[in-house]
């Protein structure tokens, strides 16, 4: 493109709008399969739908490398999809979307006691903020009453803390491969861990040979695979690549409000509680990229 400010912001709009889809996504499918079948079709799908992509480029790649690639296909891929699946049998698709913002701050954590990243006072503020919203999340049962602690919403909060571990591996330790190199491999190397566990530890082709509704929910969490976990995943890693931690960031403000649109079409409706912790929590992101944002430009003017 002649404008190369363009393509970054053509890839975050898109991001957003299949990331924050995904979570209703995931409620279609567990309309008739069980929380581990949804994960694990996920990424069976988005393993297949690499299969070409990813084989040829796997050979190619030092033990080191794979070794890291099985790392993040675990912790960032592997793993979540489970989680966000068993969060979602007691949360509504729009919060789970709103939760997934605490990645950024997972990542600056993570970050800052792991990979040495400057950690400002004012950073506490927006981490503090979003964790109290989280906490009243929390506090809101899965029939939407307060003051009933609502145990499925620590699966988010873990695939999140999850999803900062991932983002840190990539930035400090992969960055020197391709985004589709990336995406392809690591979920290749988990793959075959979904398919034996959707095969062997599920009932999944009875219910998709009997149950009513099972291709139409199956098309769902296929179509959740092969763009929300592969295409976007090459998406964001490219973003990662092209842009700062600071723009990339800017996909979990608009998530939620893709996410939430959809949980509100669908029927979903927001108590007070909610809607206090849900503000907590995109402030508190706000308030943590505003610092990081200072922090990035006063490094660019330093250097």
């Amino acid at each position: 493109m002649k404008n190369p400010k363009v393509l970054p912001w053509l890839l975050l709009i898109l991001l957003s709008l299949i990331w924050g889809s995904s979570f209703i996504l995931i409620k279609k499918g567990l309309l008739v399969y069980a929380p581990g079948e949804v994960g694990a079709i996920r990424i069976l799908s988005a393993c297949l739908f690499l299969v070409p992509v990813s084989i040829s480029r796997l050979r190619k790649l030092s033990t080191e490398n794979v070794k890291l690639l099985f790392l993040i296909g675990m912790v960032g891929t592997f793993c979540p999809a489970f989680l966000f699946a068993i969060g979602q049998t007691r949360l509504d698709s729009g919060i789970t979307g709103v939760m997934n913002g605490l990645t950024p701050i997972f990542t600056l954590v993570i970050g800052a006691v792991f990979f040495g990243q400057k950690f400002t006072k004012g950073n506490y503020w927006g981490i503090a903020l979003a964790f109290v919203g989280t906490t009243v999340l929390l506090m809101a049962g899965s029939g939407g009453q307060l003051a009933e602690f609502n145990f499925y919403a620590l699966f988010i909060v873990l695939a999140t803390a999850m999803y900062g571990i991932n983002l840190n591996i990539i930035k400090f330790k992969l960055a020197h491969l391709s985004p589709l190199v990336i995406t392809s491999v690591s979920i290749l190397l988990v793959g075959p861990f979904a398919g034996m566990y959707l095969l062997v530890g599920t009932d999944f082709t009875v219910k998709l040979a009997t149950a009513e509704g099972s291709w139409e929910a199956l098309g769902y969490i296929v179509l959740l695979g092969v763009m929300s976990t592969a295409i976007a995943l090459v998406i964001f890693n490219k973003l990662v690549q092209l842009t700062t931690p600071i723009f990339t960031s800017t996909v979990t403000y608009l998530i939620p409000i893709v996410a939430l649109t959809w949980g509100i079409l669908d029927g979903e409706v927001l108590i007070l509680g909610q809607i206090i912790g849900i503000t907590a929590i995109l402030l508190g992101i706000f308030i943590t990229n505003r610092k990081r944002a200072k922090a990035y430009s006063k490094a660019k003017v330093a250097a």
